[in-house]
């Protein structure tokens, strides 16, 4: 039984698992360990004179199988790279990282800016009832906003008191939302963040854009804290030489109503570079957003006593409120939406 092809094969299991366990594995170590002139393969292979003719046909296709087997796992050792010396204290290479969408990063900076003085981040629906996006909002029946041609109508069957479903044109849909959440008890301190919907697009506005909603009610409130406010979030998200100023207009949920401006970072407001007109602003400001006080009939929809409290609220886009910031310089707001990496990874 000794020298029976039982046994040869026995031996050739036991170099195969001896290769696979090798500590060393430089290739060219290991080729002459095993496929050298004095390797541990001829000397199994002198074993063969041993056998009976039968036997050695038998035994000869092991050998070769398992010679085969060991060349080519050679191959592949001498085709990885080798060092003398591997400095194990060098950082690895890491995988390649992302990082936020510029207008996700605006988000978390407006969040934190108010943040500072008390405001509590909300988020409210971004598919709501007309009630909430427009009659809550002191809009009648018939003002444009609530016309086809400019909100988006879902096609969902109406409620009788909430009306019809709509893709939310603006983040005051959460105001009377915040206010009945707190079941009309301020004060109140909400900013709400979230996207809006409108049927206009061209190089300052998209079809879906982000929109940051303020709202503050208490006893006392008055302009003078709206405005405030507004030099506050200016000088934290522009710079502290930025100012703001507000000019009448009208909203149908807050009166007095305003426009809301900002200084031109480029021109420092004063609507000049080097004598001549500021390209960017034309005049030494910029505009953002609107702002007002809210309305006494958005504060009863909300359950608020009109007679008691008083509040101012604003709403601006985030997308045109980043792209205003200095050294920028993005003349399209639909870039951020283009999906174009190399545009990302400048930001």
């Amino acid at each position: 039984m000794e020298n029976s092809t039982v046994d040869l094969k026995k031996k050739i299991e036991a170099l195969r698992e001896q290769f696979a366990n090798e500590p060393n594995l430089n290739p060219q170590s290991l080729k002459t360990k095993y496929l050298g002139k004095k390797g541990l393969f001829n000397q199994l292979a002198k074993q063969l004179s041993t056998l009976t003719p039968d036997q050695r046909k038998e035994a000869g296709k092991l050998l070769n199988n398992f010679k085969n087997n060991l060349q080519t796992k050679l191959e592949k050792l001498d085709q990885q790279p080798t060092s003398a010396w591997v400095d194990l204290t060098v950082p690895g290479i890491l995988p390649p990282q992302g990082h936020l969408h510029p207008v996700s990063q605006a988000i978390e900076e407006i969040s934190e800016i108010f943040q500072k003085i008390g405001f509590t981040r909300v988020r409210y629906p971004e598919v709501d009832w007309d009630y909430y996006a427009f009659e809550a909002l002191n809009m009648p029946a018939n003002h444009p906003a609530r016309d086809e041609w400019e909100t988006f109508f879902v096609d969902l069957p109406a409620d009788k008191k909430l009306g019809r479903v709509v893709l939310t044109p603006h983040t005051s849909n959460g105001q009377v939302r915040e206010m009945e959440r707190l079941k009309g008890k301020p004060p109140i301190r909400m900013i709400n963040i979230g996207r809006c919907y409108r049927r206009q697009q061209d190089v300052t506005h998209i079809q879906m854009f982000h929109q940051f909603e303020g709202l503050v009610v208490d006893r006392g409130i008055n302009i003078q804290h709206l405005k405030g406010t507004l030099d506050y979030f200016a000088r934290e998200f522009y710079g502290a030489d930025t100012k703001s100023r507000i000019r009448p207009f009208h909203f149908q949920f807050t009166e007095p109503s305003f426009e809301v401006d900002f200084s031109c970072h480029i021109c420092h407001g004063t609507g000049e570079i080097n004598g001549n007109k500021c390209s960017f602003c034309k005049s030494g400001w910029h505009e953002v957003g609107g702002a007002g006080m809210v309305h006494p009939n958005v504060l009863r929809a909300g359950g608020i006593d009109a007679n008691k409290y008083t509040g101012f609220a604003f709403g601006w886009g985030v997308e045109r409120t980043y792209t205003l910031k200095e050294g920028l310089n993005i003349d399209d707001i639909r870039l951020l939406y283009s999906s174009d990496v190399r545009f990302l990874e400048q930001f």
